[in-house]
């Protein structure tokens, strides 16, 4: 299914969700069981096996009360080839079980035009996901052959969850403008409400203010709710449009909810409560 514009607001009010699942999936922290399970039938070249089975319960029990899944792919090119098959055995999964959820690669692509050209044929050629995270730091020629794709989302970093955001995102030039709101104002130059994002991590706050003075009709990607401490309640306070225009991501605190046999369950009541709350935030506007 294409996922415009309309299609992921129409989504999201029918839901009453904007939560976008991130599958950064570790071998070393999903369950026991799946594991166990895995090596009886592969023995010790159970990787794959496993990654995909994990993945695959999480989204069963987790697609109820999302819109959007986003795989970091991190988590499955240190696993090598073994990994990459079960990053692309997991969106064959979600596009014939679920194709009405938004598929986000998390890769951070950017480069030079040639270079981006190829990781754009990689992801939605290839892979065919909806949206893909860019990195804008190399300026427009590194990021337009993303926006060669009708139908398709760039997503560009602006302002990180992380610590270290504050070395250059906060930085001014001499007229006072910071290094994320010249990205957020020249960015809009080579694409469009519907066909660019932006991430900005829910620590930031109060700052979402100032994102939506520069973008005011954008969907934001926010990571950053659950594990590490942003407020979904202040990011809606101060990012929400009347489109909603935010798709908040919570990775660890739904996967691993439990380390139990019960994960499936612990990261269904987990993905239901944020649901939950998104849906008195959207009947606020």
């Amino acid at each position: 299914m294409i996922m415009t514009r309309q299609e992921l607001i129409n989504q999201i009010k029918e839901k009453q969700s904007f939560l976008c699942v991130g599958l950064d999936t570790d071998i070393d922290k999903i369950p026991q069981c799946i594991i166990e399970e895995a090596k009886k039938h592969d023995g010790e070249e159970y990787l794959f096996r496993a990654l995909c089975e994990f993945n695959a319960l999480i989204i069963d029990a987790t697609a109820p009360y999302c819109v959007a899944y986003k795989p970091n792919l991190a988590f499955y090119e240190a696993y090598g080839v073994e990994g990459l098959m079960a990053f692309e055995a997991t969106i064959d999964y979600l596009k014939e079980e679920y194709p009405n959820h938004f598929i986000i690669a998390d890769a951070k692509r950017g480069d030079i035009g040639n270079t981006s050209k190829m990781y754009a044929k990689t992801f939605f050629e290839q892979y065919d996901v909806d949206a893909l995270t860019v990195a804008p730091y190399m300026g427009e020629d590194s990021v337009t052959p993303f926006l060669g794709y009708d139908d398709k989302w760039v997503i560009l970093l602006t302002l990180t969850s992380n610590k270290g955001s504050h070395d250059f995102q906060l930085t001014e030039d001499a007229n006072g403008e910071r290094l994320f709101e010249k990205v957020l104002k020249i960015s809009q130059q080579w694409g469009n409400k519907d066909n660019m994002m932006y991430v900005v991590g829910a620590t930031q706050g109060k700052m979402f203010e100032d994102i939506r003075k520069v973008a005011p009709e954008h969907f934001l990607l926010v990571p950053g709710v659950g594990a590490q401490g942003g407020s979904l309640q202040e990011v809606c306070q101060y990012g929400m449009t009347a489109d909603c225009g935010l798709l908040v991501n919570s990775s660890r605190g739904i996967i691993y909810a439990s380390k139990g046999e019960d994960f499936a369950e612990a990261a269904a009541e987990a993905a239901k409560k944020l649901q939950q709350e998104m849906a008195i935030e959207l009947q606020k506007k």
